[in-house]
């Protein structure tokens, strides 16, 4: 039996309507409005580990499924995430697919909204985003750009679809890059975009293309009265990074394995905790799956661990949203940065994941206090 939800936001009346479901809507999403007149309203994602706080084994749980409804023929393939929300989640499922496939020839890359001078990229735009622009880099070793150059099947993965429009946009501008793509899967925790989107993508993009989700349902958004906030600061800055302020070695510039955790990287960050201590594992802004594999980790030793992320979108305070902190962004543009629905007198340890130097993190450990320690990552050689 399908199910049918009304929600009432601060931006307008949200109607969803469920036609097929693995995993129940409560247990997947909840729903907040945005700060942003693009689009009122947000699919607050509770196994994302982004605006809410999400336990490790349920959002691997979420990309074990993910990964168990690609129909991939033979390689090389190409996994692409969105930024900046689905970063962890499309890494997630790469390596969830590499558990499924040993030695697959496969890519996994996510795009970005930072700028480094020099390196070659694709653009496309997220019209609905209160950012709309948006980079994909080309990989940076030889053999990564043989694979994004090669790839028979592209997955593009982000947490929901609805218009399917940027997942479309993004197709494009790769075949420019690759001609001779075969197939497109677009994978997504919560599919909106219609029972016949199979047939409307591949009609638009001239490809084969089937949808993965774990739910499909579609929706109808109300616009109300707009409240009276102030406007929301932008949310692209110089789009700039400097040496050393973003990592070479991930999934921005191409990465063929799992991330590795050194497990005395583990034991030095849960040094004095009693057993059971509650865990919060912070990542920082497209800079994600770090902290969902730290804290995976974490959990395998019997902490209470849950996961969670920093976030340049602006959401209005209400419905699944109960509480909004602010600081200065870590990557020196100077765009303020959120963290929703976490209390940081609640865990006893609070782990920020970081790529930017140190420094960069001061006005977020002061706003989240003494509990706080900082991990920068340091990847290990291709050989470990």
């Amino acid at each position: 039996m399908s199910e049918r939800l009304q929600v009432e936001l601060a931006t307008g009346r949200l109607s969803v309507q469920v036609r097929e479901a693995t995993f129940p809507l409560e247990t997947l999403c909840g729903f907040a409005a945005r700060n942003n007149r693009k689009r009122g309203f947000l699919f607050l994602s509770k196994v994302l580990g982004k605006h809410w706080p999400a336990r490790p084994s349920l959002m691997r749980h979420v990309h074990e499924y993910l990964a168990s409804q690609l129909d991939l023929g033979p390689g090389p393939w190409a996994f692409i995430a969105m930024a900046e929300t689905a970063t962890g989640l499309g890494q997630g499922v790469f390596e969830a697919t590499l558990d499924r496939h040993p030695g697959a020839e496969a890519l996994f890359l996510h795009s970005t909204r930072y700028r480094v001078a020099g390196r070659p990229y694709l653009e496309f735009e997220e019209e609905h985003c209160h950012a709309p622009d948006q980079y994909l880099y080309e990989p940076i070793q030889p053999a990564h750009q043989a694979l994004f150059r090669n790839a028979r099947e592209l997955v593009v993965i982000d947490d929901e679809i609805s218009t399917g429009s940027t997942l479309c946009n993004l197709v494009s501008a790769y075949r420019a890059q690759n001609p001779n793509l075969e197939r497109v899967h677009f994978v997504a925790i919560t599919n909106f975009s219609g029972a016949d989107s199979d047939r409307r993508f591949s009609a638009r993009l001239g490809l084969p293309l089937r949808c993965v989700a774990a739910l499909h349902a579609d929706f109808t958004f109300a616009t109300g009265d707009w409240p009276s906030t102030v406007a929301a600061p932008s949310a692209v800055g110089d789009n700039g990074c400097g040496p050393g302020q973003i990592a070479d070695d991930l999934g921005r510039f191409g990465i063929s394995r799992r991330i590795p955790i050194p497990a005395a990287d583990i034991d030095a960050l849960a040094a004095g905790l009693p057993p059971g201590a509650r865990v919060l594992v912070l990542g920082t802004g497209e800079f994600m799956h770090v902290a969902f594999r730290v804290g995976q980790q974490m959990e395998y030793r019997g902490y209470d661990v849950v996961i969670q992320s920093t976030t340049r979108s602006p959401i209005l305070v209400g419905a699944d949203v109960g509480r909004r902190l602010i600081f200065g962004d870590n990557y020196g543009e100077g765009i303020p940065n959120y963290l929703y629905n976490v209390d940081p007198a609640e865990p006893d340890r609070i782990l920020v994941c970081h790529e930017t130097p140190a420094e960069a993190l001061q006005t977020l450990l002061e706003t989240l206090g003494p509990k706080c320690r900082a991990y920068r990552y340091t990847t290990l050689p291709e050989t470990a």
